[in-house]
């Protein structure tokens, strides 16, 4: 594999891609007249003590964060932490009570009816966790139904909803209606309808976590498949850890309605911002979720040393253990175009596995 290394100057040489929503200042008091409660959340006051003063819910009590283009971004957190809150507050099937949302630069907040039925139609999909298939269509039928709705003819909605399922692995499944189908192949269906308006951002609410656990990390699989093709923005919405690890490029986790921390999984893992972070993922073996690109780091001695064979970014790490073990230096770690985007050493890949339990052990004496 040819390396091709990163460029001394330019917005390639950092990496960042560049902001897709920007988010700020979001609230939702969910009471007929929210300026009260608002108020107690601008000085600062929690969920809890709203709730105890007003008698009134507060669905996000403050929320403030950036999603990049091509990146998958989950939001987690417990229970009524206000996460599926704020993923129907960005597509505004709930009405913020203050903040703004911006699109490419573009505050959604302020748009008319007409104009964000047009953006939406455009620009985002949704993937719910309950499937919401219309159990008198078929697979080919429910992908199209979108479209359908957007007022797409006929021919071309049908042509687009048989490419996404095909996309998904359901083409030969097109005319069967739900109930002929498993509980993985109804969620294909979703997502194939949500592919069908070939949105830019896609928003995923807890969308894999009413299925079994085999079929649910085959999901996951096959969402990352589908985002190494087309790198979509996606916001994904989960409350399980290993999940959020496993799939994300940054993870935002919410505690009370606030954000308590925003980082790639290998900086939560690292560095948890409280207590609170850290008992979220204190289950998690840093060795089955996190990849090489997640540990990457910047050469400090320049080009990676000659004749080591680079490993590839989307390997998860407890297959690194050997060769790092093994290697006379840190082993150069590159894209799928050759593209080298840092290295691992042994130091590094021991700080990574400091949960990693046997994984861990397992370097330091081998």
């Amino acid at each position: 594999m040819t390396m091709i290394l990163p460029t001394p100057t330019g917005s390639s040489s950092t990496g960042v891609a560049p902001v897709r929503l920007a988010v700020r200042g979001l609230r939702k008091v969910f009471a007929d007249d929210p300026r009260p409660a608002l108020e107690m959340l601008r000085s600062g006051a929690t969920k809890a003590e709203v709730l105890q003063r007003l008698n009134v819910n507060v669905g996000v009590a403050e929320a403030s964060f950036d999603i990049r283009a091509g990146e998958i971004f989950v939001i987690m957190g417990l229970s009524g932490s206000g996460k599926s809150t704020i993923v129907r507050l960005l597509n505004r099937l709930i009405e913020p009570s203050e903040g703004e949302i911006r699109l490419d630069g573009r505050d959604l907040t302020g748009l008319s009816y007409s104009n964000l039925v047009e953006v939406l139609r455009r620009d985002m999909s949704m993937v719910f966790q309950s499937f919401a298939l219309l159990p008198n269509r078929t697979a080919l039928e429910n992908a199209a139904f979108g479209l359908e709705v957007a007022g797409v003819k006929r021919g071309e909605r049908r042509r687009a909803a048989l490419a996404a399922l095909e996309r998904v692995g359901l083409a030969d499944y097109a005319d069967r209606y739900p109930n002929e189908l498993s509980g993985g192949m109804q969620q294909r269906v979703g997502l194939a309808r949500a592919l069908a308006k070939n949105p830019t951002i896609m928003l995923m609410d807890e969308a894999f976590s009413a299925l079994d656990p085999l079929i649910r990390s085959d999901m996951q699989d096959e969402l990352l498949r589908l985002q190494r093709e087309d790198a979509r923005t996606i916001v994904f919405i989960s409350h399980d850890a290993e999940e959020a690890m496993r799939i994300a490029d940054r993870i935002a986790v919410m505690e009370d309605g606030r954000i308590a921390q925003i980082g790639t999984p290998a900086e939560i893992l690292r560095a948890p911002a409280d207590e609170y972070v850290r008992a979220f993922f204190r289950g998690v073996d840093a060795s089955r979720v996190l990849r090489a690109r997640d540990i990457a780091r910047p050469p400090d001695d320049g080009p990676p040393q000659p004749g080591l064979e680079p490993v590839a970014a989307d390997t998860p790490i407890h297959a690194l253990l050997g060769r790092v073990a093994a290697a006379p230096g840190p082993l150069p770690v590159v894209e799928a175009d050759g593209r080298l985007i840092g290295v691992i050493s042994r130091a590094v890949l021991l700080e990574a596995l400091d949960r990693g339990g046997d994984a861990g052990r397992e370097v330091r004496h081998g």
